[in-house]
């Protein structure tokens, strides 16, 4: 039995290495993830999260360092590890000219789903991803967020314990994407972990904890609102005011004003001090007169985390 098993973590990597000749693609990452949790794992294109992915799941052999998935080596137990995991991309691996209920059949034969078990998994999986009225309407003809569903269902008709989506609801709806979260939350409860992969910051929301890697390295580890709080360097103001343009213009060559950005309707305005720079907007709006609906001091969104965290690597390593 390994270490991360004996710990209850479904999946632990340490100083995780993984190099192309002299380019280095992942840089001495380390993480747990315990059962059950919603893992997220961001960053931008290009960052090394596909890479981290691909060694979870024993398709690339890391450099060097040390990593487990569900309690198996990630250099030696690549085969048993894929048996034990499931994985869905944003391309969603599905055949459009299978009905959803041969789709399903053929991820069980793929996944090697006993003969036995493959009636009561296929009406599991149509049950849980809200297919059992379409399990004869052939796959193409879903929309998108049905499509979703059902690649979902597809990476977990063997019961994985570990479960991989990597940008899983790119390309759907908003509410598709909400409903869809639904449905991760109840794999969760029933004991599945979950690493997932996004680019919308709201759903890095709805993650248990969260990592941020750049450039190959992890520069920050935590649960969101912890991850929020530790942005120390993000005094912020939401600006609301009756001409946006205007108002950047004039607020931005303040002194003590480091940043300003559109955020929805208003805007996110980073500051040194914010009392002192709150008075210098009021007072320079007022001399404009562009009438302030709202000024008010806020906690940074992930977005700002995100982008805050980015700048400061960028800082330390231009």
């Amino acid at each position: 039995m390994t270490l991360a098993a004996q710990n209850g973590f479904a999946l632990e990597i340490r100083d995780l290495v993984k190099t192309f000749g002299d380019f280095v693609a992942v840089d001495h990452v380390s993480f747990q993830v315990s059962k059950g949790e919603i893992f997220g794992f961001l960053g931008p294109n290009g960052a090394g999260k596909s890479t981290v992915i691909r060694m979870l799941c024993g398709l690339l052999t890391p450099t060097s360092g040390w990593g487990a998935v569900a309690g198996l080596d990630v250099t030696k137990d690549a085969e048993q590890i894929r048996k034990n995991i499931g994985y869905m991309s944003q391309k969603f691996s599905l055949y459009d000219d299978l009905t959803v209920e041969e789709n399903i059949e053929f991820f069980s034969r793929i996944y090697g789903v006993p003969k036995e078990r493959r009636t009561e998994r296929r009406e599991y999986v149509l049950r849980i991803a809200g297919l059992t009225d379409r399990r004869s309407t052939l796959t193409r003809l879903l929309a998108g967020g049905w499509k979703q569903r059902l690649a979902l269902g597809c990476a977990i008709v063997h019961s994985p314990p570990i479960l991989f989506l990597d940008e899983p609801t790119s390309g759907v709806d908003p509410i598709a994407r909400r409903s869809f979260w639904d449905l991760i939350y109840q794999l969760a409860e029933g004991g599945q972990t979950i690493l997932v992969t996004t680019h919308y910051m709201d759903e890095a929301e709805y993650c248990h904890r969260l990592a941020l890697i750049y450039r190959g390295k992890l520069i920050a580890l935590g649960q969101p609102e912890q991850l929020k709080r530790d942005l120390h360097s993000h005094k912020l103001l939401q600006l609301d005011t009756a001409d946006l343009l205007g108002t950047m213009r004039a607020v931005e060559a303040e002194p003590g004003v480091l940043d300003v950005a559109v955020f929805g309707a208003g805007l996110h305005v980073t500051v040194e001090d914010l009392a002192a720079a709150t008075e210098r907007i009021r007072r320079v709006l007022d001399q404009k007169h562009i009438e302030i609906r709202r000024l008010d001091a806020i906690q940074p969104s992930m977005e700002d985390v995100f982008v805050g965290l980015i700048e400061a690597e960028e800082q330390k390593n231009p």
